[in-house]
């Protein structure tokens, strides 16, 4: 089931949204500031292709110093806009009945994308 899920996310906005968060990382890359950043807007990017099937997982330091820094960087400059757009995405989605279920997929893309160092969808 959430092979035809991630199908039809990828049919209906995935796709272009996955492009969006790889292209934005390539761009952040450009920087050595922003590699670290454009590091996790292209692991969003390729988390963003097929969510259906995955959770949020914490990874073992993702409460460390370093990891802390860049994810009060990442909130204040990109993490707060992109949740957003997830949040009306999800309350969009959530209007019908057959959208409910890709309205959870962007809920659970949220707190991902509001602090991606330390944590990752598997």
């Amino acid at each position: 089931m959430s092979l035809l899920g991630n199908i039809l996310w990828l049919i209906f906005g995935g796709l272009l949204t996955g492009l969006g968060y790889i292209l934005g990382g390539i761009v952040l890359c450009l920087t050595i500031i922003g590699i670290p950043f454009g590091l996790q807007s292209i692991k969003l990017g390729f988390a963003v292709f097929a969510p259906f099937g995955k959770n949020l997982v914490e990874l073992d330091n993702a409460n460390g110093v370093l990891n802390l820094v860049f994810n009060v960087i990442w909130l204040l400059l990109f993490g707060w806009p992109i949740a957003v757009a997830h949040a009306t995405s999800a309350l969009i989605l959530a209007i019908t009945i057959i959208g409910i279920p890709f309205s959870i997929q962007h809920l659970k893309l949220i707190p991902l994308s509001l602090f991606p160092f330390g944590r990752d969808l598997v």
